[in-house]
């Protein structure tokens, strides 16, 4: 067989119908897309892009609350930092099954690189709706060599690991493209991708959290700790692994007609193993932020109501699922440990956004709060992100094996 892009009795117009309006005509496409949910999405789109746009039009004062004394906003908090995080299922699920040898969540790899590889992309277009002028992003990369900054090196880490991140995936675009060859040489790379994709991870997922060690005046002590770089990291690995759960879950009610129906019990054995491993890190996790509390020695403000807040993330969106997942597994309830996953996908969402913007400037007099054009460019970022993970899942081997490539995945 040949590659489809280069036959000579290539047909255009019968490659689009097939490939990208799924077989349909365009006017039968067009009206298979008048659904209750895209019509959510359209009404978000309709008001979002023109705030996304109105922002660049007119800077970042007029669209946001931020100021000189609150730099930091939703966008760092929520489309960066918890945006890398819950990005994480990628290289936890890759090293799993190609390093690891636990061959059994090999039909789970695709779909958590697909999220990763997205979350990587619209966290980068978070960002640079937080600072403005993209095109000038790749500039302290080239010609400022800071290599003493931390955000230095979490740039090129970032950067270089969405690389990695799209070439893990392009095996499914190849399948989709026919593009055989192309498949071959990008699967042969798929050990040492993993391999550089693991050592860049575990770079910037802990500098994240490093950048919070040069704000020891802005973080509350509750939450600011030496240990705030393994935080982070273990953190991203229990987001990964639940992000991957909930992506799952999802999928298996939405993308039905893509599965084959002995799939289901399949997805539970994974679900529930992937719990098991979340349950693990997460007793870990529980007990080094216990020892960032010790080590900070400031017990007295846990009687505080900053203290109650840290209290309640710490109990309830890190022990609390902990032991809820234990309970799933031990009574292989893969339905609970969806539910469960969700709320830690939520405790670490919250958990980026107490120390990016709730306990951030905890003693400053003018404390902020994102204004609605803030919100709206998150949810904005977010949906296209949704609509863009659906459109390649429809279209791509994600959930499923390609007919021409069996055992593929």
């Amino acid at each position: 067989m040949t590659d489809t892009t280069f036959d000579r009795g290539f047909d255009t117009r019968s490659w689009i119908t097939e490939k990208i309006f799924m077989g349909m005509s365009f006017c039968d496409y067009l009206k298979s897309l008048l659904t209750p949910t895209n019509a959510i999405f359209a009404l978000i789109l309709i008001v979002g892009v023109p705030i996304v746009i109105y922002r660049f039009a007119f800077g970042i004062g007029a669209a946001t609350n931020l100021t000189q004394v609150n730099p930091w906003g939703i966008w760092i908090g929520l489309d960066v930092m918890s945006g890398v995080a819950l990005a994480a299922g990628g290289f936890t699920v890759a090293t799993a099954v190609h390093i690891l040898g636990l061959k059994e969540y090999q039909p789970i790899v695709r779909p958590a690189l697909l999220t990763g590889f997205l979350g990587y992309l619209f966290a980068v277009i978070g960002l640079c709706a937080d600072l403005g002028r993209p095109w000038k992003l790749p500039v302290p990369m080239v010609y400022s060599y800071g290599t003493g900054s931390v955000m230095f090196e979490v740039g090129w880490c970032v950067c270089l690991y969405l690389i990695v991140l799209g070439l893990e995936f392009s095996p499914a675009a190849f399948e989709w493209l026919g593009l055989r060859k192309a498949r071959e040489w990008a699967v042969r790379m798929t050990l040492v991708l993993t391999i550089f994709g693991l050592c860049l991870s575990t770079l910037h997922q802990s500098s994240l959290g490093a950048l919070f060690l040069m704000m020891p005046h802005r973080v509350h002590p509750l939450w600011y700790s030496g240990y705030v770089p393994v935080f982070f990291f273990v953190s991203a690995i229990i987001a990964g692994m639940s992000m991957v759960i909930v992506e799952g879950g999802l999928s298996h009610r939405v993308f039905k007609s893509q599965l084959n129906p002995n799939d289901h019990g399949t997805a539970d054995t994974l679900t529930l193993g992937l719990a098991k491993g979340a349950a693990v890190v997460l007793f870990a996790y529980f007990f080094l932020k216990l020892q960032g509390l010790v080590d900070g020695g400031r017990y007295d403000l846990l009687l505080t109501p900053y203290g109650a807040w840290f209290l309640f993330e710490l109990l309830g969106f890190v022990l609390t699922p902990c032991l809820l997942y234990a309970v799933a597994v031990r009574r292989q309830n893969a339905t609970m440990a969806r539910w469960v996953a969700g709320w830690t996908v939520l405790g670490i969402v919250v958990n980026r956004l107490n120390l990016s913007v709730i306990a951030f400037n905890y003693n400053a007099a003018e404390r902020y709060v994102p204004g609605f054009m803030e919100i709206m460019v998150s949810v904005t970022i977010i949906t296209i992100g949704i609509i863009t993970f659906r459109w390649i899942v429809n279209r791509m081997p994600v959930l499923h094996e390609h007919p021409d490539f069996p055992q593929a995945h």
